[in-house]
């Protein structure tokens, strides 16, 4: 069943401020949060994450029906690509190296960031990439 895109759109925006609010104060639990609602859309897909489920309880009902859907696959690997940035970013935080938090958090915002502004979702992108390779080499 295809998701309404401004689902995951909205997600991303909320990531972006989460994911910057990360950066500015270098907080850990929070972005054990965010690996967590990333843990939660990649488990169970989007619409299941705890954005997916503000957005769906309390910002579409206030929208327009949606015009435009979109797979849920795409997002969904999305999800788990954040999620391994996320979590490699919580242990630059707790473990060490502090660049390594850096780093994996400021992709992760770079990428939720595009998604946000732009409806550019780079974790789609590499999940069309590796369908397409993966279908190739069967």
């Amino acid at each position: 069943m295809d998701i309404d895109v401004r689902g995951p759109r909205f997600g991303a925006a909320v990531t972006t401020v989460v994911l910057a609010a990360v950066l500015v104060t270098g907080s850990a639990w929070l972005l054990a949060w965010q690996t967590l609602a990333f843990l939660l859309g990649a488990a169970g897909g989007v619409s299941r994450s705890p954005y997916g489920r503000l957005f769906r309880a309390a910002v579409r009902p206030r929208l327009g029906p949606p015009t435009a859907f979109e797979a849920p696959g795409p997002p969904r690997f999305a999800q788990a690509v954040g999620l391994v940035f996320a979590g490699a970013g919580l242990a630059g935080y707790t473990l060490g190296p502090g660049w390594l938090g850096l780093a994996a958090t400021g992709a992760a915002l770079a990428a939720a960031f595009l998604n946000a502004a732009f409806g550019h979702c780079l974790g789609c992108e590499l999940y069309l990439l590796v369908r397409r390779v993966t279908v190739r080499a069967e």
